[in-house]
């Protein structure tokens, strides 16, 4: 295969990562990429890892919520039942997943990645605390529902000049 055919993405793991044998030589994920952070452009591609070495720290060290860039060729289907997916040469973290200060405190709580946006769901309140990536507080949502609405209210307010 040519290098010249490789491509580049960013993106995020949503799920954590899974062995594709029984031994770990290999391994699998989903890379969710959002080019342009509309959910409507947003992709999740399924990729799978060969190399060994790679494999390894793939299943070991990868968490939900962690920025990767994957380097790879892109198999698209040759039948409609074949799924199409990215078999990944290189991976690089680019950012780690936030970590909770005191995991047995919230034991209940989980953090997830929107975009560029980090919602902190604890299953003791209906409320939704949401921050960017840099760890601004947005905001909380009234209830999951509610985000879309509050993240395109602090989108306008930064649109507009911050107000």
């Amino acid at each position: 295969m040519d290098t010249n055919d490789a491509i580049v993405l960013d993106g995020f793991l949503e799920e954590g990562t899974v062995p594709g044998d029984l031994h770990g030589s290999t391994a699998r994920f989903r890379l969710t990429v959002s080019p342009t952070d509309e959910r409507t452009d947003e992709m999740v591609l399924p990729c799978s890892v060969t190399d060994p070495a790679l494999a390894l720290a793939v299943i070991h060290d990868l968490v939900p919520g962690d920025k990767i860039r994957v380097t790879g060729h892109l198999r698209l289907p040759r039948t409609p039942d074949e799924p199409m997916w990215l078999a990944v040469t290189t991976l690089a973290v680019l950012e780690t997943a936030p970590l909770l200060t005191n995991p047995a405190s919230d034991a209940t709580a989980v953090l997830e990645r929107f975009g560029p946006y980090l919602c902190y769901f604890d299953a003791d309140t209906t409320g939704v605390e949401i921050f960017t990536e840099t760890g601004e507080p947005v905001g909380t949502a009234p209830d999951p529902d509610g985000i879309r609405e509050l993240l395109e209210a602090f989108e306008q307010r930064q649109a507009a000049g911050g107000e």
